[in-house]
């Protein structure tokens, strides 16, 4: 028995201890992995080149790359510092950042675990293709694959009446769904499934830092195996000459192309679902965490930029071109395209149970990571604490394995589909959109309003936000041109009043802007928050070489991503309006994303009711000292450093006498 609790141990050893008493990942590679394996899953190998075909072209890599410099690395590196910094979850984390912002880490939490209680069903289909890919030839050589597919994987009755609307626009029937059955097929491989995720995490980053070797490390060997077939196949070189051989200028006249890079960057990322911050929280205090955004990051784009080599093989293999007007998803990717070339191939059945596997393995990683988002807020809790994480982590496991059951019935494709769409339009969209605000906005503002007063800072902030919401509002009702020209003006409009508003800070802002008083106030309203978390983050994760955060990272977040998010977030609901309001099943998945609204709302009217989350010992950190200038670490130790006045360009004589709380 002492042998058997040695190989127990062995394969599932204990994490590590940091100094204060936190798991801890065994090296930094780990964490990467961990990481990484959250950011890339089944997006980058189906969604990735879904919509590459769909707007295909070497041209589509301009927005691309666009979005994923000017949106998805800041807030892939506020994500991760926040987790290293403040040695917390979300909630924890943005606790830390202000207490009135907690609300805000709670629906990161819902997003990442509304996902991943219909991830896992999606696996089960996987699973469902990998058990039928043993047999030769594969049982669906020669169907329709689209029937094969809803007939035979999914199981989904449709609907005996299909809603409408009348000629004024409301709705004059619904949908009747009237199947309501669990498929037991689905749900017994869902809940395997749920044992195997639940296998990965149980005993803590520990373990999980080695399974992730296995689990991210595979998939990769695979990837370049199946880029290998794909890319042999013959004519293959059609599809890789739509990819990487065609340019379409004409096309970046359209705002699909732009929609489609930044709507794909940033779901490929996987920012605001809470994973970054929950793993980067087991690492060294003073881990590079710069630098590890940046890898994980540049490193998940290579990915799927090198694993659609594959998939345009296919569509090569398979003379499937774009002109045509067929478009691809995620769903007809993999489940449909892949697997009709797979029937195709001499030694079908191997490459099917590769392909298959392959795609078990990438969305296992994001779904124990998903799935750790919820054990990690619990484990943060003085009462979860009392709680050994094996039974933490199995509760968590057995609820969301009972709520996932209702996407493993008759109805399970829409019901994926209906909540899928809007977590990821709408709670997604808002929740990262807020982020970028709190973090430049509300971030130590009481330093802001005892320099230059309540009024200037409100109506500047409020101005900001009104600006893009009513810029937003006229572009659909007149056009974006007259609607970008509301809201810039506005913009101005309130930034010029706030100023005015304002009382001449006792410390004058930094470089040209301390020269005139209107720009002093100006800098206070529009860069001092966004500029001092800069600073008091890097206190933790700029130490000895590890790279800072640049000062340009939250002016670029505030002005550049906060508004290109709050423009992809108006997209959703027109879509909502015109296709989906007579459908049940998509009424619900709208309305439930809707409670990260209510969520933030109350938490930032009243912090008090949600600190029954907190440590209480950590409380207090969610309340910043008034010490205009100076650098706080999560200790509350504020710090001055003259290598930081020389990066930042503050004068001694600008600084309140560092002190010790």
């Amino acid at each position: 028995m002492d042998g058997v609790k040695r190989i127990l141990r062995k394969l599932s050893p204990e994490a590590k201890k940091s100094e204060d008493g936190r798991d801890m990942f065994s090296n930094r590679i780990q964490f990467v992995l961990c990481a990484m394996g959250g950011a890339v899953g089944l997006g980058n190998l189906l969604r990735f080149p879904s919509v590459v075909y769909n707007n295909y072209g070497l041209q589509f890599f301009i927005p691309y790359l666009i979005a994923l410099f000017f949106v998805a690395l800041p807030l892939l590196v506020l994500e991760i510092s926040l987790g290293t910094v403040y040695r917390g979850g979300p909630v924890l984390a943005w606790h830390s950042v202000n207490k009135r912002a907690k609300g805000l880490g709670l629906s990161v939490v819902f997003n990442g675990y509304v996902v991943v209680t219909y991830y896992v069903p999606l696996l089960a289909w996987i699973m469902k293709y990998f058990r039928r890919s043993f047999q030769s030839p594969l049982p669906w050589k020669g169907q329709d694959l689209a029937t094969y597919f809803t007939n035979e994987i999914v199981s989904n009755l449709d609907p005996a009446s299909v809603g409408s609307f009348n000629p004024d626009g409301s709705v004059a029937s619904y949908t009747d769904w009237v199947g309501t059955a669990v498929l037991g097929e689905t749900a017994g491989w869902a809940i395997f499934t749920w044992f195997v995720t639940w296998l990965c995490v149980f005993r803590g980053v520990g373990m999980t830092g080695r399974v992730i070797y296995v689990t991210m490390g595979l998939p990769l060997v695979l990837i370049i195996v199946l880029i290998g077939r794909g890319t042999s196949l013959p004519n293959a070189g059609a599809g890789i000459k739509l990819y990487f051989g065609t340019w379409r200028t004409s096309a970046l006249e359209s705002p699909q192309i732009w929609q489609a890079a930044f709507g794909q960057i940033f779901f490929s990322i996987g920012v605001g679902f809470g994973y970054f911050t929950s793993w980067a929280s087991y690492c060294s205090r003073h881990s590079n965490a710069v630098q590890d955004a940046l890898i994980i990051g540049l490193s998940n784009s290579a990915i799927e930029v090198i694993a659609a080599f594959s998939v345009f093989g296919v569509i090569g293999y398979l003379g499937i071109d774009p002109s045509d007007g067929e478009t691809f998803s995620t769903f007809v990717t993999g489940f449909i395209t892949y697997p009709e070339a797979l029937a195709q191939m001499p030694g079908a059945p191997f490459w099917a149970v590769l392909f298959f596997f392959t795609l078990f393995l990438l969305g296992l990683t994001s779904a124990f990571s998903l799935l750790e988002v919820m054990t990690t807020l619990i484990m943060d809790t003085d009462w979860g604490r009392k709680v050994p994480r094996w039974a933490v982590c199995t509760t968590v496991a057995v609820a969301s394995a009972l709520i996932s059951l209702i996407y493993c019935t008759e109805f399970g494709l829409q019901a994926l589909d209906a909540v899928d769409t809007y977590v990821n339009d709408v709670a997604l969209f808002f929740v990262v959109w807020c982020e970028c605000l709190a973090a430049t906005s509300l971030y130590r503002c009481r330093d802001v309003v005892h320099q230059v007063g309540w009024g200037g800072y409100l109506t500047y902030t409020l101005g900001f936000v009104i600006a893009q919401v009513l810029g937003i509002r006229i572009a659909y009702v007149s056009s974006p041109g007259v609607g970008a020209g509301v809201g810039f003006a506005f913009f101005f409009l309130s930034a010029a009043l706030g100023v005015c508003m304002c009382r001449t800070p006792g410390l004058p802002a930094p470089r040209f802007f301390g020269n005139n008083s209107f720009l002093s106030r100006f800098w206070w309203v529009a860069f001092y928050p966004g500029n001092q978390l800069t600073r008091d983050m890097n206190v933790v994760i700029g130490v000895g070489k590890n790279w800072n955060i640049p000062w340009f990272w939250a002016p670029i977040m505030k002005y550049i991503s906060g508004p290109i998010l709050a423009i992809v977030l108006s997209f959703a609901y027109p879509k909502f309006i015109e296709t989906h309001m007579f459908d049940p099943i998509f009424i619900y998945g709208f309305s439930i994303v809707h409670l990260v609204y209510p969520t933030i709302i109350l938490a930032a009217l009243i912090p008090s009711w949600f600190n029954w989350i907190i440590p209480s010992e950590k409380i207090a950190l969610g309340s910043k000292p008034v010490v205009p200038m100076e650098t706080i670490d999560n200790t509350n130790e504020i710090t001055r450093a003259a290598s930081e006045e020389q990066s930042y360009g503050y004068d001694g004589d600008q600084a309140v006498e560092t002190k010790k709380l």
